[in-house]
């Protein structure tokens, strides 16, 4: 439906909204605070940031969490839940296809976010991450209407949370895959990450992975 319903402002409200909920509650809330506390904020502060993440489409921060601590773990070696040594598309987006039962997601999460799994707040944003979802969505579809009527809403909501959640899944996966295969490196680590500039570009810093891997505590994204 993209083609048929593109705007101008339902462009601009993608681009907005592929910074506000992959750039702050991804990178910057997801990664950089919950994953690796790499900065200490206020409890409210800190349900927003993980909401904005929730609303990007990538899944509860305690999986999210799980996932990415385990990478660095295990970075490019046997158990990366996504590295390129096991096919390049399994880096990039087959790797999300499998799925945990239900008791072994509780180990999982036991053994790589346990802090995670203690914090209601971020926690319960869990068992709401559909309605969430719904809800953002008719927020904008009374947004356009309310400007537009029934052809502007239809176009944000295509624009504002179909297409941007594909751009925002799409960009931050490659950083698994394009930043741990082309690209230059600042650091010896143990793994393959690289720098890679188109990808810090629509990450917003993230593609400075090698940088990232060599220093994963640090906040500021532009190193």
């Amino acid at each position: 439906l993209a083609p048929w319903t593109f705007t101008w402002s339902a462009l601009a409200i993608t681009l907005f909204l592929h910074w506000f909920t992959g750039g702050i509650g991804i990178c910057l809330g997801y990664h950089r605070l919950l994953t690796h506390a790499s900065f200490r904020t206020y409890p409210w502060m800190r349900f927003g940031f993980s909401l904005l993440g929730s609303l990007a489409g990538e899944g509860a921060a305690v999986d999210w969490v799980s996932d990415h601590r385990k990478h660095h773990a295990l970075s490019d070696q046997p158990g990366d839940p996504h590295s390129p040594h096991d096919g390049a598309w399994w880096s990039h987006i087959l790797w999300i296809v499998w799925r945990r039962v239900s008791h072994d997601r509780d180990n999982y999460i036991q053994r790589w976010a346990p802090d995670i799994a203690r914090d209601r707040a971020v926690t319960s944003l869990a068992n709401l991450f559909i309605p969430a979802q719904v809800t953002f969505g008719l927020i904008l579809m009374g947004i356009g209407y309310a400007i537009g009527g029934a052809p502007l809403a239809l176009s944000y909501v295509v624009w504002g949370m179909f297409v941007r959640i594909v751009f925002v899944l799409h960009s931050t996966w490659f950083v698994n895959s394009a930043s741990h295969m082309w690209g230059y490196r600042n650091y010896t680590t143990t793994d393959d990450s690289r720098n890679n500039w188109w990808v810090a570009l629509i990450t917003y810093g993230e593609g400075w992975h090698n940088n990232h891997h060599a220093y994963p505590r640090m906040a500021a994204h532009g190193h």
